[in-house]
């Protein structure tokens, strides 16, 4: 099968070279040219993977999307949540043909508070897109680029389309399940970004495992209250693209938002590192996001709340860990 990837970071270049081993044709699209002559070149991706990884020699790249999207069957949108909009704007003015389109982005848009599909459906004609499938789970690309074992979710409101997805990536390293709660899916991919950052507070406030145990499980917990007032299946977060990437992406130093955490934690403030960040921690924005969303329907998000005050009020990590500890207390299932 003949698929695009737009995207030649680090997740797209990781799925690029998945489809390749499963006998594909890929091409990445991208919009740095000396990373577009180095894939293509020297077969690296050295910006991201530095030059310890070789690329297949079939895995090429361009910067022009009408090239890259002509004869294309599969389009894979590994993109951040930033640009998911502009780059459907940019594809619907020069696409032809209808495709499948699978989203890797894990975030919610700023100012419309939109998940990934929804702004898929308003941004893609009908005549030119099947189903939206998004690719979620426990996944980091510095360790499918290696081929280690990894297992995630396909999931689509159309099953139909999420198997083709599913067949599409499957191999011996690469997993795949499908998977029909979009809501639960989208949300649960989104909000562990934001637990991730607190998991990487405590840890580099000098706390422990116990600590961080405490936070990822009721970290859960706020995640499943958020995602079931709007629709999403509870049994989601018993899953990959629930549980499963919130302890990855809350224990692993390949996760952006816990290293992100955790110089926050170091430093004892947020306001060096916000200035000096350059990488993209997408878990900063939906903090904001489902901190004001929670606000408006008055969802207790002990946490959340937390993490909004460090980031965006500048309260130390050291004052609010312990208002969190202080917090009357409770039992921790009132409802059994």
């Amino acid at each position: 099968m003949k698929v695009l990837v737009i995207g030649t970071g680090t997740w797209g270049t990781a799925l690029g070279q998945t489809l390749i081993d499963n006998g594909h044709d890929v091409l990445l699209y991208g919009n740095d040219q000396k990373q577009i002559d180095d894939i293509n070149i020297n077969h690296q991706n050295q910006y991201y993977f530095g030059k310890d990884v070789q690329l297949p020699i079939n895995l090429k790249a361009t910067n022009d999307i009408a090239e890259a999207l002509d004869g294309r069957s599969v389009v894979i949108l590994s993109v951040p949540t930033t640009a998911f909009r502009s780059v459907l704007q940019q594809i619907k003015t020069v696409v032809k043909t209808k495709k499948i389109y699978v989203n890797t982005a894990k975030g919610l848009e700023k100012n419309t508070n939109k998940r990934m599909s929804e702004i898929f459906y308003e941004e893609m004609p009908e005549k030119y897109a099947y189903p939206l499938v998004s690719l979620l789970g426990p996944s980091h690309a510095e360790e499918v680029i290696k081929r280690l074992l990894t297992a995630i979710t396909a999931t689509s409101h159309d099953l139909r389309i999420s198997r083709k997805i599913q067949k599409l990536f499957s191999n011996q390293y690469f997993r795949v399940y499908t998977n029909k709660d979009e809501i639960g899916a989208e949300l649960g991919a989104a909000l562990k970004n934001a637990i991730a950052i607190a998991s990487g507070i405590l840890a580099g406030c000098g706390y422990g495992d116990n600590a961080r145990a405490a936070l990822i499980t009721r970290g859960l917990k706020e995640m499943v209250d958020f995602a079931t007032y709007f629709g999403a299946q509870r049994s989601t977060f018993m899953g990959l693209s629930g549980i499963g990437d919130l302890v990855v992406t809350c224990t692993s130093l390949h996760s952006r938002n816990f290293t992100a955490g955790f110089k926050i934690g170091q430093n004892d403030e947020a306001a060096t590192f916000l200035a000096e960040n350059k990488m993209t921690v997408e878990g900063i924005k939906t903090v904001e996001v489902v901190y004001h969303i929670a606000q408006n329907i008055k969802l207790e998000m002990p946490i959340i709340n937390a993490i909004y005050a460090v980031l965006f009020e500048n309260v130390k990590p050291s004052k609010i860990i312990f208002q969190l500890m202080f917090r009357p207390l409770k039992d921790e299932n009132p409802q059994a």
